[in-house]
């Protein structure tokens, strides 16, 4: 049986605070969960041999959507804001969105 396509983001962070990012993913994991959301693959990362961005990554992750609405309407949700205003802001100093595809 073939499994249901999704919408995912390939994302590299760049983790100041690992204690606020903690903090984070505790908060919106459960919002990320109800909306039909998970992390598919995460990885800290602690040296990187290439790269584009400075500071280096050091937290790499695949998130993954039942479709592209629904990821645009999580990360536009004022609850996964609030969180992300609070704890998200203070523990990332780089965000690269390597890339967003269905899988």
């Amino acid at each position: 049986m073939p499994t249901a396509t999704r919408y995912e983001h390939l994302v590299g962070l760049h983790v100041s605070d690992n204690d606020r990012y903690s903090r984070y993913r505790a908060a919106m994991t459960p919002l990320l969960e109800a909306a039909g959301g998970f992390f598919r693959y995460d990885f800290t990362i602690d040296q990187t041999l290439k790269g584009a961005t400075d500071p280096a990554i050091n937290r790499l992750f695949v998130i993954s959507f039942p479709d592209k609405a629904t990821s645009e309407e999580f990360f536009a949700d004022p609850a996964y804001v609030a969180a992300k205003d609070e704890f998200f802001d203070s523990s990332v100093g780089l965000i690269e969105r390597i890339a967003s595809f269905e899988q």
